[in-house]
């Protein structure tokens, strides 16, 4: 099908000193190639915009979380649909049912980049559990992680690192302390892997603040743990966004993408929940941070996929 007059128009707006040739590549693509296009250099022009020249756009590489990307096939399959969408990496579980060798195939046949791994039972097996046992299983998959990343040549293994349940066995200081130690023992063989420990802020009972992230960091005061920031999940307590990110700093290693709105939940798309995404990328600009954002958002088609890097793009700039 082919653009409409009007439509090659103002398509010809982006292009104002244009050769012949240019105008005829312009009229043969399709209709939503177009809008997609124009979706893009707009969002761009839009973040551009809110610096005013003033810092330099951030460097976002856009990955999709592989276990959210619900398409039928093989692991490779699967990695050709999500570099298809447009996405430059993944992020995955491990250790876990996915073999790695399989993984390393779909990573080297497509050129995707695994970009971090996600440690699979830190809500079962907590670092910071009552149970010295089951601290220890913790303590063991997430070091089974950091070496897993290793092979797979990611840079970081996302850790959630306790969550408070009750005010005697497993209150708030509790949570903090004894995590801090797990992680204080996985930090050799994260230096030995090469790889960081990443903890995340989420709904867990514990970090609410910024700068009780922040201290926890801190305390551990280690270059291989940092920030593992979640802009979504943050929303609901109240802080902006943007605030998160100035406070977290050169903490930060890695981001999730998502949206969250306080009266329609999590049933918003990114960009249509209540963070404020020109203040936050004007934060990461100002603290410098150059790496991953990878979205944390289920899809069950191409078109879900696509739509989701789309929104990355409008939002985080492409």
């Amino acid at each position: 099908m082919k653009l409409s007059s009007s439509c090659i128009r103002l398509a010809s707006g982006f292009l104002p000193n244009r050769s012949p040739r240019a105008t005829i590549i312009l009229m043969t693509i399709t209709r939503r190639d177009f809008v997609r296009a124009t979706l893009a250099a707009a969002a761009i022009g839009a973040v551009g915009n809110t610096f005013a020249g003033d810092v330099k756009l951030p460097r976002i590489r856009k990955a999709a979380e592989f276990s959210m990307v619900n398409l039928p096939g093989s692991i490779l399959d699967r990695f050709n649909r999500i570099k298809e969408a447009g996405f430059e990496g993944v992020e995955v579980n491990s250790p876990s049912d996915l073999p790695l060798p399989d993984l390393v195939e779909a990573r080297d046949r497509t050129g995707l980049v695994i970009h971090g791994v996600m440690d699979p039972i830190h809500w079962q097996s907590r670092l910071s559990d009552p149970d010295e046992k089951v601290r220890a299983k913790g303590l063991d998959v997430l070091c089974q992680s950091l070496r897993d990343a290793k092979v797979l040549g990611a840079s970081t293994v996302l850790l959630v690192p306790g969550r408070v349940t009750d005010k005697e066995k497993e209150n708030y200081q509790q949570v903090w302390d004894r995590s801090q130690e797990q992680i204080r023992k996985a930090i050799p063989v994260a230096q030995e892997s090469g790889v960081k420990i990443g903890v995340e802020v989420v709904w867990n009972n514990f970090w609410t603040k910024p700068d009780e992230m922040a201290k926890y960091l801190d305390e551990i005061n280690s270059p291989w743990v940092g920030a593992y920031f979640d802009v979504g999940n943050v929303v609901k307590f109240g802080i902006p966004c943007a605030t998160w990110v100035n406070v977290l700093g050169k903490r930060i290693v890695k981001l999730h993408i998502k949206a969250y709105s306080m009266k329609r939940l999590w049933n918003v798309k990114i960009g249509e929940g209540d963070e404020d995404w020109p203040a936050v990328v004007k934060a990461l600009a100002q603290t410098g941070y150059d790496g991953w954002g990878t979205a944390e958002v289920g899809s069950k088609s191409m078109a879900e996929l696509r739509d989701i890097k789309v929104r990355m793009d409008q939002n985080l700039g492409a």
